[in-house]
Parts: C-alpha cells; sequence; structure tokens
C-alpha cells in the first residue's frame, strides 16, 4: 500500500467515525455511477457537451463546491460555466477515477486530470506542453444526486509542469 492510498484509507477511517449515529445511510445502487458520470460525463472534456443539462442531471439545485474555507463556493451553474470554459481552453482534458472509498453516503475521490492547454492556462503559456495532476474530492450524495463536493486540485503542479524548459 503506497502513502496515498494510506492517506486515503485514513481519510475514509476518519469519515465512517464521525458519521457513526448521524443517521447517514448506506449508498443507494446507482450513487456510484452518479459519481463516475461527475468525471467522465461532466470534468471530461470528451463527455457529454451540455454541461448544465448534465449539472441539473447529477447534482441537487443546492449543491455547492466546497474548494476552500473563504466562504466563497460555487454552485452547480458556476461550475458548469467554469467547466465549459476550461473545455474551451483544454479541448483534451480527461478527468479519470484513480481510487474511491464509499463510507455511507460520502465518496471520496481520488483523481488524475490530464490535458494540454491551447493557450495560458492561469497566466502560463506552456506552448503545446501538457499536465497530469492530482484531485482529492468527497461526495456528499444524496437520492442519486450529489449534494455537496469538497474539493482540492493541484494546480500548482499544472503550471510548474507548463512553465518547465
Amino acid at each position: 500500500m503506497n502513502v496515498n492510498r494510506r492517506a486515503l484509507v485514513a481519510l475514509a477511517a476518519a469519515i465512517t467515525t464521525a458519521s457513526l449515529g448521524s443517521g447517514i445511510l448506506p449508498a443507494q445502487a446507482n450513487d456510484r455511477a452518479i459519481v463516475e458520470a461527475f468525471y467522465t460525463d461532466f470534468l471530461s472534456a470528451s463527455g457529454n457537451k451540455d454541461k448544465m443539462m448534465l449539472s441539473e442531471k447529477l447534482m441537487t439545485p443546492a449543491w455547492q463546491s466546497i474548494g476552500d474555507y473563504s466562504g466563497k463556493n460555487k454552485s452547480r451553474e458556476e461550475l458548469a460555466k467554469q467547466i465549459g470554459g476550461f473545455h474551451q481552453l483544454i479541448p483534451d482534458l480527461n478527468w479519470k477515477i484513480e481510487d474511491v472509498i464509499v463510507s455511507g453516503s460520502t465518496y471520496v475521490v481520488r483523481g488524475r486530470a490530464t490535458g494540454t492547454p491551447k493557450g495560458p492556462l492561469f497566466g502560463v503559456d506552456g506552448k503545446g506542453k501538457g499536465f497530469t495532476i492530482m484531485s482529492i474530492d468527497i461526495h456528499k450524495v444524496d437520492s442519486g444526486k450529489i449534494v455537496t463536493t469538497y474539493h482540492v486540485e493541484d494546480w500548482a503542479s499544472a503550471l510548474r509542469q507548463l512553465s518547465a524548459p
């Protein structure tokens, strides 16, 4: 077991411990398919192009994207617009699930994003170079839709890869 896997197992154990007695229901059969579609259809450029429609299919109306503690969370509509912009800039953006840990209705996903921007990404022009980054996401799912997503992506690594000589 490598360090990343150990960290994910420890995180899942902590979530399980925290959720005991909290009334969290076991995962429904189609919940994993919803989480998988978030990556293959919504985040990846090769998926369905109607990101707004997909956001409505996969996420609750009150869904929030929480990427930090600033209090400036994204709505599903804001994320759908952002992802559409990413796909224009990175037409080969691909998000792959590397590992999933399930605890009740909580899905912890270690993902890998790859892509080659056709222009500057966050101000860095990679001049045709690609990137590979890791992401860690925690999705809360209820009644077949994602309610909340906590996430961290290693965009700093992408910028280092794009600016490397």
